[in-house]
């Protein structure tokens, strides 16, 4: 099976909202903040439109199995970095987990990224979800700050 990146296109839109839905589906169990029923984490289809953003879709054979974005954010004024990019809506469909997928995807997103003379990238990722931790950490990132929460509501 060949797989190859490239970058989305509005005609992606329905499976990436499919994708969305995925994404969202798979954290619930790592977050209790989401409210129940259907949510949205993105705007997909202004990514796709908007300069500062990269979405990148994995095919093979030419269906969509995965996607991912970065994003340039401004860096704050006391750090080393002027700007860099943020990661996210990483997701490989099922049946083509494992077979470095999501590396592809960070790679086109890091290519992307170096061609704008950003140098720093960063992601999320649940302290729960040791799979992605570690499928992360194969493709070169660290772990750099613990985001900790706690509720002084209901449990």
């Amino acid at each position: 099976m060949k797989i190859n990146t490239r970058e989305a296109n509005l005609n992606d839109l329905a499976v990436l909202l499919e994708f969305e839905q995925g994404v969202i589906n798979f954290e619930r169990p790592f977050d209790p903040t989401l409210k129940e029923g259907k949510i949205s984490y993105y705007d997909i289809e202004a990514m796709i439109t908007a300069d500062a953003v990269f979405v990148v879709v994995a095919v093979s054979d030419d269906v969509v199995i995965g996607s991912g974005y970065a994003q340039i954010e401004n860096g704050k004024p006391y750090l080393k970095h002027k700007a860099y990019a943020y990661l996210g809506f990483m997701f490989v469909e099922e049946n083509s987990r494992g077979k470095g997928v999501n590396k592809l995807i960070i790679d086109a997103l890091n290519q992307w990224i170096s061609a704008r003379g950003i140098d720093e990238v960063r992601l999320d990722v649940y302290v729960d979800n040791p799979g992605a931790i570690r499928a992360y950490e194969k493709a070169g990132f660290k772990g750099h700050l613990l985001n900790m929460r706690m509720s002084l509501g209901k449990k």
